[in-house]
């Protein structure tokens, strides 16, 4: 059963913004084409991905997890699987050994993270197959990250403001070193984008994203 998570409407009036036709159709039309080509262009190294994935370790290839989204609806993140197939069942043993202040999960030295996975999520190859979620409809190349159910229900109410635009590949976050930005600077990154959103903007850091995608040293 699908669930929706309410987005509180007393926040600062500043971050409120609404979106014009022309800026949706422009950003949906981007979003489409660029995922389209990319599935296609990178489609050889998605081929090799999965087979070394394979080869490794037993599970899935293709890891689906439920990630929240635009105005609280959830979906179905995809990404290559970089762990070992029994990994959820694992964090709850290394929860003590968490990176990230707030809700969320990081650790850069996480043991149940494969070969093949730590040279995927060096390069952020295993986010590839988002591009599907981009092509769905459910994500777009810019915006904040899609945060976990159980994440957003610790939330505070300031927080939610984020789940006000659709979730993304790249956003602030991203370009601002990752790991070393505690959790609520990470929070208000994201809601600077939500106030900032502009065709032009998201040109902007989806170029500069190009440049810290590969080897990455704050990619985890």
């Amino acid at each position: 059963m699908e669930k929706s998570y309410v987005v509180e409407e007393n926040y600062i009036e500043t971050i409120t913004k609404e979106e014009s036709a022309a800026y949706k159709i422009s950003k949906r039309s981007l979003d489409i084409i660029c995922s389209l080509l990319g599935l296609i262009i990178l489609s050889p190294i998605l081929l090799v991905v999965a087979i070394l994935i394979k080869l490794e370790s037993d599970g899935p290839i293709i890891f689906s997890q439920k990630r929240v989204g635009l105005n609280g609806k959830e979906f179905k993140m995809y990404k290559f699987r970089s762990m070992v197939q029994n990994a959820e069942e694992l964090k709850d043993k290394l929860v003590q050994k968490n990176e990230m202040s707030g809700p969320m999960f990081k650790m850069k030295d996480d043991p149940r993270i494969t070969r093949i996975g730590k040279v995927i999520r060096k390069t952020s190859i295993d986010e590839i197959p988002q591009l599907i979620n981009i092509l769905k409809g459910e994500m777009s190349f810019v915006g904040p990250r899609p945060s976990l159910p159980q994440e957003v229900l610790k939330f505070e109410p300031w927080m939610m403001h984020r789940l006000s635009v659709k979730p993304g590949l790249t956003c602030y976050w991203q370009l601002s070193g990752r790991n070393n930005i505690d959790f609520v600077e990470w929070m208000k990154l994201d809601l600077q984008y939500v106030k900032d959103r502009s065709f032009l903007l998201d040109l902007r850091l989806i170029f500069k994203t190009f440049f810290v995608l590969f080897g990455d040293e704050n990619a985890c």
